[in-house]
């Protein structure tokens, strides 16, 4: 405990499982709208940050991005797979990081479903 909660104790932190921690997962992704994501974590260099916005966070907790099929991040995941997804829910709480596998799909269907006309801009 640092010298700040030990004064001033709170409940500011859980580790939660299982149907609890997806509602949570859900509910502070949702929340902050977007996250970064860091690729490379695991390679030994330094890794890469991207601002990116989940189209999608399903029943089973897992985010659905888009990205383009030549963008440097799929990349970066078809080399290392290992993510790490860091969200900010406001400027001073609801702090939300997640560590995982990322996996590129080209489901022509699951991209219909994600799409929104707004991302046109980042698609050429």
């Amino acid at each position: 405990m640092d010298s700040i909660n030990k004064n001033q104790p709170e409940d500011n932190f859980k580790d939660l499982v299982g149907q609890e921690a997806i509602d949570k997962i859900k509910e502070l992704g949702k929340k902050a709208g977007s996250c970064f994501m860091c690729t490379r974590i695991t390679t030994g260099q330094p890794f890469d940050t991207r601002p990116m916005s989940a189209q999608k966070i399903d029943d089973e907790g897992n985010f659905w991005f888009l990205s383009a099929n030549d963008s440097h991040k799929n990349e970066e995941l078809q080399q290392d797979p290992a993510t790490q997804l860091l969200f900010q829910g406001s400027s001073y709480s609801d702090f939300l990081w997640l560590y995982g596998k990322c996996s590129i799909s080209t489901d022509k269907q699951k991209i219909d479903e994600l799409w929104d006309p707004s991302l046109k801009v980042w698609f050429t």
